[in-house]
């Protein structure tokens, strides 16, 4: 969108207005364009992969079921138990928080 913006004649300010981004933004990414044919970030490849993957989701499930008022550090160590990866307690709470488990 910059780049067809910027080709059809709209300068830095307008296309910024125009596509919400900031000026800076604009003219890095068309010059980065021009430079090396470059049309797409890699942004969405630097993320972390989940330790927990949808098993292990299934299991933690199984988990919080089987004792509802575990705490936080009791579940994590029944769920490391058994596997070759252990996670820690900062994994678990992020995990339970993407299933929809709150501590209320």
């Amino acid at each position: 969108m910059v780049v067809g913006a910027r080709r059809a004649g709209l300068s830095i300010s307008q296309s910024a207005q125009l596509l919400g981004f900031s000026r800076t933004t604009i003219s890095r990414v068309y010059k980065e364009w021009c430079e090396k044919g470059k049309t797409s970030s890699m942004r969405q490849s630097c993320e972390r992969k989940c330790l927990v993957d949808a098993r292990g989701q299934r299991r933690m499930g199984r988990l919080i079921q089987a004792d509802r008022r575990a705490t936080l550090t009791e579940t994590t160590t029944r769920y490391n138990r058994g596997m070759q990866q252990s996670i820690c307690e900062a994994t678990t709470r992020t995990t339970l928080r993407r299933m929809g488990y709150n501590s209320r």
